[in-house]
């Protein structure tokens, strides 16, 4: 596997797996830790990615609602989640809005 195959890899990983360990990233991809933390501080060039020191919250995690790979929905299923959006209110719509918003509409 080629740095920049790994590192298009090690963000799909991070984009799945919000949070994580360099350490457990590493033995992940039979890297050195150095090499995943070099790896990590290229792709925080681009993407939203950040390193938290600490023993028990430490680690690598991607920020909340950024998706490598947006997900799309049909124009049949936006029209149904728009219908049950405007029948929603209080908690409901606000779980479906965070809900959608993993998608584009």
């Amino acid at each position: 596997m080629t740095p920049t195959e790994r590192r298009q890899k090690l963000l799909e990983v991070r984009c799945v797996r919000r949070h994580d360990t360099c350490d457990n990233l590493a033995h992940e991809f039979h890297v050195a830790n150095s090499t995943i933390r070099r790896d990590l501080e290229i792709l925080t060039c681009s993407y939203p990615i950040e390193t938290v020191r600490g023993r028990y919250g430490g680690g690598v995690r991607i920020a909340d609602g950024y998706y490598l790979y947006r997900k799309m929905l049909t124009p049949k299923q936006a029209a149904l989640l728009q219908r049950l959006r405007e029948q929603l209110d209080g908690d409901d719509l606000i779980t479906l809005n965070s809900i959608l918003l993993q998608f584009t509409l």
